[in-house]
């Protein structure tokens, strides 16, 4: 298996676990070769409540620091939809790098999880 099928298949495994809701949303990760996306998911309407990357942002800097900013944003939107609280899906990525600094932004920007 390469390392796109791994991935694949840790995220497939981290899916079932992981189910987000109006109230405490998920918050997903993606991360291309060059950005860094997160979303906040209600499952149970399957639909997204809001969205950013470093792409919106216009940040200069390393694609870590670029990721942490994508963090602090995601939580200053969801404090603007009255939510405090998510559920981490980490994309089936390693929680290292990129994952990990945005996690910490979100979780400075006030999200809890």
């Amino acid at each position: 298996m390469n390392k796109q099928q791994l991935r694949q298949k840790r995220h497939t495994r981290i899916r079932s676990k992981v189910i987000g809701s109006a109230q405490r949303p998920r918050l997903l990760v993606f991360r291309s070769l060059t950005h860094t996306y997160a979303q906040l998911v209600d499952d149970n309407q399957n639909r997204v409540i809001t969205g950013t990357s470093d792409i919106k942002l216009k940040d200069k800097g390393t694609k870590t620091a670029k990721a942490k900013n994508v963090g602090m944003e995601i939580a200053k939107l969801a404090k603007e939809k009255k939510i405090d609280s998510v559920v981490f899906d980490r994309g089936g990525y390693k929680y290292h790098g990129r994952v990990k600094a945005l996690a910490e932004g979100a979780r400075e920007g006030g999200l809890k999880f």
